[in-house]
Protein backbone atom coordinates (compact mmCIF):
# COMPACT_ATOMS: atom_id res chain seq x y z
CA UNK A 1 0.00 0.00 0.00
CA UNK A 2 2.83 2.36 0.91
CA UNK A 3 4.59 1.48 -2.33
CA UNK A 4 1.48 2.38 -4.36
CA UNK A 5 1.04 5.71 -2.57
CA UNK A 6 4.72 6.50 -3.10
CA UNK A 7 4.42 5.67 -6.80
CA UNK A 8 1.29 7.83 -7.18
CA UNK A 9 3.02 10.68 -5.39
CA UNK A 10 6.04 10.43 -7.70
CA UNK A 11 3.79 10.46 -10.75
CA UNK A 12 2.02 13.58 -9.50
CA UNK A 13 5.33 15.34 -8.83
CA UNK A 14 6.68 14.41 -12.28
CA UNK A 15 3.46 15.59 -13.91
CA UNK A 16 3.63 18.89 -12.02
CA UNK A 17 7.21 19.47 -13.22
CA UNK A 18 6.29 18.71 -16.83
CA UNK A 19 3.17 20.91 -16.82
CA UNK A 20 5.09 23.78 -15.23
CA UNK A 21 7.88 23.27 -17.77
CA UNK A 22 5.42 23.38 -20.66
CA UNK A 23 3.92 26.65 -19.37
CA UNK A 24 7.34 28.26 -18.93
CA UNK A 25 8.61 27.17 -22.37
CA UNK A 26 5.40 28.29 -24.10
CA UNK A 27 5.63 31.69 -22.42
CA UNK A 28 9.24 32.12 -23.48
CA UNK A 29 8.48 31.15 -27.06
CA UNK A 30 5.29 33.13 -27.63
CA UNK A 31 6.01 36.22 -25.49
CA UNK A 32 9.66 36.73 -26.39
CA UNK A 33 11.29 34.69 -29.14
CA UNK A 34 8.73 34.11 -31.89
CA UNK A 35 7.41 37.71 -32.21
CA UNK A 36 10.99 39.00 -32.53
CA UNK A 37 12.22 36.24 -34.88
CA UNK A 38 14.85 34.98 -32.44
CA UNK A 39 15.69 31.30 -32.22
CA UNK A 40 17.31 28.88 -29.82
CA UNK A 41 19.47 25.83 -30.38
CA UNK A 42 18.33 22.25 -30.90
CA UNK A 43 14.97 21.06 -32.20
CA UNK A 44 13.24 24.12 -30.76
CA UNK A 45 15.63 26.37 -32.67
CA UNK A 46 14.96 24.49 -35.91
CA UNK A 47 11.21 24.88 -35.36
CA UNK A 48 11.56 28.61 -34.63
CA UNK A 49 13.76 29.11 -37.70
CA UNK A 50 11.32 27.37 -40.04
CA UNK A 51 8.39 29.22 -38.47
CA UNK A 52 10.11 32.59 -38.95
CA UNK A 53 11.06 31.90 -42.58
CA UNK A 54 7.98 30.00 -43.81
CA UNK A 55 5.39 31.59 -41.50
CA UNK A 56 4.26 28.12 -40.47
CA UNK A 57 2.55 27.38 -37.11
CA UNK A 58 5.15 26.81 -34.43
CA UNK A 59 3.04 24.23 -32.57
CA UNK A 60 2.90 21.94 -35.60
CA UNK A 61 6.59 22.38 -36.37
CA UNK A 62 7.66 21.48 -32.85
CA UNK A 63 5.87 18.14 -33.17
CA UNK A 64 7.13 17.39 -36.69
CA UNK A 65 10.74 18.37 -36.04
CA UNK A 66 10.91 16.28 -32.86
CA UNK A 67 9.56 13.09 -34.48
CA UNK A 68 12.99 11.96 -35.83
CA UNK A 69 14.54 12.62 -32.42
CA UNK A 70 11.86 10.52 -30.74
CA UNK A 71 12.59 7.69 -33.18
CA UNK A 72 16.24 7.85 -32.19
CA UNK A 73 15.15 8.03 -28.57
CA UNK A 74 13.23 4.78 -28.90
CA UNK A 75 16.33 3.04 -30.20
CA UNK A 76 18.79 4.62 -27.75
CA UNK A 77 16.89 5.17 -24.49
CA UNK A 78 13.72 3.10 -24.61
CA UNK A 79 9.93 3.14 -24.92
CA UNK A 80 9.18 4.70 -21.51
CA UNK A 81 11.34 7.73 -22.22
CA UNK A 82 9.82 8.22 -25.67
CA UNK A 83 6.30 8.07 -24.25
CA UNK A 84 7.01 10.76 -21.64
CA UNK A 85 8.86 12.90 -24.18
CA UNK A 86 6.05 12.61 -26.72
CA UNK A 87 3.43 13.62 -24.14
CA UNK A 88 5.53 16.61 -23.05
CA UNK A 89 6.10 17.78 -26.64
CA UNK A 90 2.42 17.34 -27.50
CA UNK A 91 1.54 19.25 -24.34
CA UNK A 92 3.75 22.13 -25.47
CA UNK A 93 2.14 22.13 -28.92
CA UNK A 94 -1.36 22.16 -27.40
CA UNK A 95 -0.39 24.99 -25.05
CA UNK A 96 0.93 27.07 -27.95
CA UNK A 97 -2.28 26.42 -29.89
CA UNK A 98 -4.92 26.99 -27.20
CA UNK A 99 -3.46 29.79 -25.11
CA UNK A 100 -2.57 33.34 -26.10
CA UNK A 101 0.56 34.83 -24.60
CA UNK A 102 1.17 38.59 -24.69
CA UNK A 103 4.29 40.03 -26.27
CA UNK A 104 6.26 41.37 -23.31
CA UNK A 105 8.97 43.48 -24.99
CA UNK A 106 10.69 44.08 -28.30
CA UNK A 107 14.04 45.08 -26.81
CA UNK A 108 16.46 42.57 -28.43
CA UNK A 109 18.65 42.16 -25.36
CA UNK A 110 15.71 41.54 -23.03
CA UNK A 111 14.12 39.20 -25.56
CA UNK A 112 17.24 37.08 -25.93
CA UNK A 113 18.00 36.87 -22.19
CA UNK A 114 14.52 36.36 -20.78
CA UNK A 115 13.27 34.32 -23.73
CA UNK A 116 16.21 31.99 -23.19
CA UNK A 117 15.59 32.00 -19.44
CA UNK A 118 11.94 30.90 -19.65
CA UNK A 119 12.64 28.39 -22.41
CA UNK A 120 15.61 26.88 -20.54
CA UNK A 121 13.61 26.74 -17.32
CA UNK A 122 10.80 24.95 -19.15
CA UNK A 123 13.11 22.35 -20.68
CA UNK A 124 14.86 21.85 -17.33
CA UNK A 125 11.60 21.38 -15.43
CA UNK A 126 10.40 18.83 -17.98
CA UNK A 127 13.68 16.93 -17.60
CA UNK A 128 13.18 16.85 -13.83
CA UNK A 129 9.76 15.36 -14.53
CA UNK A 130 11.26 12.61 -16.68
CA UNK A 131 10.41 14.05 -20.09
CA UNK A 132 11.98 16.38 -22.63
CA UNK A 133 10.77 19.27 -24.75
CA UNK A 134 13.76 19.16 -27.10
CA UNK A 135 15.06 15.92 -28.61
CA UNK A 136 18.47 17.14 -29.77
CA UNK A 137 20.24 15.48 -26.84
CA UNK A 138 18.85 12.11 -27.92
CA UNK A 139 20.29 12.52 -31.42
CA UNK A 140 23.57 13.63 -29.86
CA UNK A 141 23.74 10.42 -27.81
CA UNK A 142 23.05 8.33 -30.91
CA UNK A 143 25.62 10.11 -33.11
CA UNK A 144 28.25 10.08 -30.35
CA UNK A 145 28.08 6.28 -30.30
CA UNK A 146 28.25 6.03 -34.08
CA UNK A 147 30.97 8.63 -34.61
CA UNK A 148 32.84 7.96 -31.33
CA UNK A 149 32.86 11.61 -30.28
CA UNK A 150 31.67 13.38 -27.13
CA UNK A 151 27.97 14.19 -26.73
CA UNK A 152 28.75 17.86 -26.02
CA UNK A 153 30.72 18.12 -29.26
CA UNK A 154 27.78 16.76 -31.25
CA UNK A 155 25.39 19.28 -29.67
CA UNK A 156 27.79 22.12 -30.46
CA UNK A 157 28.10 21.01 -34.11
CA UNK A 158 24.29 20.79 -34.47
CA UNK A 159 23.82 24.27 -33.03
CA UNK A 160 26.58 25.75 -35.20
CA UNK A 161 24.67 24.58 -38.29
CA UNK A 162 21.44 26.07 -36.90
CA UNK A 163 22.98 29.48 -36.14
CA UNK A 164 24.77 29.65 -39.50
CA UNK A 165 21.44 28.96 -41.18
CA UNK A 166 19.84 31.69 -39.03
CA UNK A 167 22.51 34.18 -40.10
CA UNK A 168 21.82 33.35 -43.77
CA UNK A 169 18.01 33.13 -43.64
CA UNK A 170 17.29 35.85 -41.07
CA UNK A 171 20.20 38.18 -40.40
CA UNK A 172 23.59 38.19 -38.74
CA UNK A 173 22.24 40.32 -35.90
CA UNK A 174 19.35 37.91 -35.29
CA UNK A 175 21.80 34.99 -35.27
CA UNK A 176 24.04 36.72 -32.71
CA UNK A 177 21.11 37.49 -30.42
CA UNK A 178 19.93 33.90 -30.90
CA UNK A 179 23.30 32.66 -29.68
CA UNK A 180 22.80 34.77 -26.57
CA UNK A 181 19.36 33.19 -26.20
CA UNK A 182 20.92 29.73 -26.42
CA UNK A 183 23.50 30.58 -23.76
CA UNK A 184 20.82 31.92 -21.41
CA UNK A 185 18.65 28.84 -22.00
CA UNK A 186 21.47 26.33 -21.49
CA UNK A 187 22.68 27.96 -18.26
CA UNK A 188 19.13 28.16 -16.90
CA UNK A 189 18.54 24.53 -17.85
CA UNK A 190 21.69 23.44 -15.98
CA UNK A 191 20.63 25.43 -12.92
CA UNK A 192 17.10 24.01 -12.90
CA UNK A 193 18.27 20.41 -13.38
CA UNK A 194 21.20 20.54 -10.95
CA UNK A 195 19.74 23.08 -8.52
CA UNK A 196 21.66 25.33 -6.18
CA UNK A 197 22.97 22.28 -4.36
CA UNK A 198 25.02 20.96 -7.25
CA UNK A 199 27.00 18.00 -5.99
CA UNK A 200 30.77 17.64 -6.08
CA UNK A 201 32.82 14.59 -5.25
CA UNK A 202 35.90 15.47 -3.21
CA UNK A 203 38.91 13.28 -2.43
CA UNK A 204 41.22 14.56 0.30
CA UNK A 205 44.68 13.10 0.82
CA UNK A 206 46.27 14.01 4.13
CA UNK A 207 48.11 12.45 7.04
CA UNK A 208 45.39 13.91 9.27
CA UNK A 209 42.61 11.88 7.68
CA UNK A 210 40.96 11.09 11.04
CA UNK A 211 40.48 14.77 11.86
CA UNK A 212 39.22 15.48 8.34
CA UNK A 213 36.77 12.59 8.57
CA UNK A 214 35.38 13.90 11.86
CA UNK A 215 35.08 17.40 10.42
CA UNK A 216 33.08 16.20 7.40
CA UNK A 217 30.71 14.17 9.57
CA UNK A 218 30.26 16.52 12.52
CA UNK A 219 30.48 19.98 10.92
CA UNK A 220 29.28 19.44 7.35
CA UNK A 221 26.92 16.55 8.11
CA UNK A 222 28.34 14.39 5.31
CA UNK A 223 29.10 10.71 4.98
CA UNK A 224 32.67 9.70 4.14
CA UNK A 225 34.50 6.77 2.61
CA UNK A 226 38.06 5.96 3.68
CA UNK A 227 40.32 4.64 0.93
CA UNK A 228 43.69 3.01 1.72
CA UNK A 229 46.46 4.82 -0.15
CA UNK A 230 50.23 4.91 -0.47
CA UNK A 231 52.33 7.88 -1.42
CA UNK A 232 54.05 7.58 -4.79
CA UNK A 233 57.16 9.44 -3.67
CA UNK A 234 60.02 8.03 -1.63
CA UNK A 235 60.56 9.02 2.00
CA UNK A 236 62.97 7.72 4.58
CA UNK A 237 62.03 4.14 5.32
CA UNK A 238 60.05 3.55 2.05
CA UNK A 239 56.64 4.64 0.76
CA UNK A 240 54.28 6.37 3.15
CA UNK A 241 50.85 4.84 3.78
CA UNK A 242 47.74 6.76 4.82
CA UNK A 243 43.97 6.94 4.21
CA UNK A 244 42.36 9.10 1.54
CA UNK A 245 38.96 10.57 2.44
CA UNK A 246 36.18 10.68 -0.14
CA UNK A 247 32.91 12.54 0.35
CA UNK A 248 30.13 14.29 -1.59
CA UNK A 249 29.36 17.94 -0.83
CA UNK A 250 27.31 20.68 -2.45
CA UNK A 251 28.65 23.67 -4.33
CA UNK A 252 27.61 25.94 -1.46
CA UNK A 253 29.82 24.00 0.95
CA UNK A 254 33.07 24.19 -1.02
CA UNK A 255 34.32 27.41 0.58
CA UNK A 256 33.49 26.14 4.06
CA UNK A 257 35.34 22.90 3.35
CA UNK A 258 38.46 24.84 2.36
CA UNK A 259 38.26 26.95 5.53
CA UNK A 260 38.01 23.85 7.70
CA UNK A 261 40.88 22.18 5.85
CA UNK A 262 43.10 25.24 6.36
CA UNK A 263 42.67 24.78 10.11
CA UNK A 264 43.34 21.03 10.07
CA UNK A 265 45.95 20.59 7.33
CA UNK A 266 46.70 23.50 4.97
CA UNK A 267 48.88 21.18 2.86
CA UNK A 268 46.16 18.60 2.23
CA UNK A 269 45.86 17.50 -1.40
CA UNK A 270 42.28 17.96 -2.67
CA UNK A 271 40.80 16.57 -5.88
CA UNK A 272 37.27 17.73 -6.74
CA UNK A 273 34.93 16.88 -9.60
CA UNK A 274 31.33 17.61 -10.45
CA UNK A 275 28.73 14.86 -9.96
CA UNK A 276 25.61 14.86 -12.11
CA UNK A 277 23.49 12.83 -9.69
CA UNK A 278 23.60 10.95 -6.37
CA UNK A 279 21.39 8.43 -4.66
CA UNK A 280 21.38 6.83 -1.23
CA UNK A 281 23.98 7.23 1.48
CA UNK A 282 24.45 10.24 3.72
CA UNK A 283 23.89 12.91 1.06
CA UNK A 284 21.51 15.44 2.56
CA UNK A 285 22.34 17.34 5.68
CA UNK A 286 21.09 15.90 8.90
CA UNK A 287 18.28 17.80 10.59
CA UNK A 288 19.40 19.21 13.92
Amino acid sequence: MKQRSRTARNILIDTFYIVLGIASAAFGLESFLLPNRFIDGGATGISLLISSVADAPLALLIVLVNIPFLVFGYRVVGRGFVLRAALAILGLAVSLTLFEYPEVTDDPLLVSVFGGFFLGAGIGLSIRGGGVLDGTEVLAIYLSKKLRVKIGDVIVMINIVIFVAAAYLLSLEAALYSMLTYLAASKTLDFVVDGVEEYHGVTIISEKSDAIREMLIEKLGRGVTLLPARGGYRVSGGHRSYEAVFSVITRLEISRLYRELDEIDPGAFVVMHRISDTRGGMIKKRRL
